[in-house]
């Protein structure tokens, strides 16, 4: 007789010591993300049309490899066989799907400001900026299933859930400009990394403290969440610096 198991949803624990001191020794790398004058500037609709678009265009491969990212932990988990990974795999398995929406969300966002989906997808970002990408697809393809859920789910989610908070208020004051479009499809992404989106980084952390039974695969996540918010703050840095000149450079091209 075969047994039906219901899988019961991700239930949040108290922190134990260790998961605790893990959780605030990242605070500060995640603010300083989420606190980046590019998104302040962007939420008080001050940052120049030209720097919003630059960085709504060099930012979507983030987005849309995100749930690849969360694809090669996925590749990882071992259930019955290591703790957490069953949870793991359940978890990865549901939110692969909703990655995959924000970023058609994500999209229209984009087109909210002129921007075409193809350009979108055609994007090359600048080297700084794509550096992001290139660490969480090393992390995933070859790290731990800890280290690559810490760099993704946990540290690049609750920077942006952070912002993104931020970043609605200042979208009124582009449309009031002109030179933004708001209803419900470009307000999508917005909307949701800055309500129900804010649980992911905090069920992240609840799957690390199931899956690192050792401190050293402990010690091992928390670089890989600290290396995943340097990045993040790299690209932002280049972006801000960066962003509104890049419409006017010459740049040698390659032409067979």
């Amino acid at each position: 007789m075969s047994v039906a198991r219901y899988k019961e949803a991700l239930q949040l624990t108290d922190h134990e010591p260790w998961a605790q001191r893990f959780w605030e020794a990242l605070v500060p790398y995640k603010d300083r993300v989420a606190e980046h004058p590019l998104f302040v500037e962007m939420g008080e609709g001050t940052l120049t049309p030209e720097r919003f678009r630059d960085a709504l265009l060099h930012f979507y491969p983030l987005v849309e490899n995100f749930p690849k990212y969360m694809g090669l932990a996925l590749a990882k988990t071992r259930p019955g066989i290591f703790p957490g990974h069953e949870e793991s795999k359940n978890w990865l398995i549901g939110n692969i799907k909703v990655e995959q929406r924000h970023a058609y969300w994500y999209q229209d966002w984009a087109a909210g400001f002129g921007i075409d989906q193809s350009i979108l997808e055609n994007t090359v970002p600048p080297a700084a900026m794509d550096a992001v990408n290139h660490y969480l697809w090393s992390v995933g393809e070859r790290g731990t299933l800890e280290e690559s859920i810490a760099a993704t789910n946990l540290a690049i989610e609750w920077a942006t859930g952070e912002w993104s908070q931020r970043v609605v208020t200042g979208m009124t004051r582009y449309a009031e400009q002109g030179v933004a479009e708001i209803n419900r499809h470009t307000m999508a992404w917005l909307r949701a990394h800055a309500s129900y989106d804010d649980a992911h980084p905090h069920e992240a952390m609840e799957l690390i403290k199931r899956v690192a039974m050792e401190p050293e695969s402990r010690r091992r996540a928390f670089t890989a969440a600290r290396r995943g918010l340097e990045y993040y703050l790299l690209a932002l840095d280049d972006c801000y610096r960066i962003g509104g000149e890049r419409a006017e450079e010459k740049t040698p091209e390659f032409n067979e």
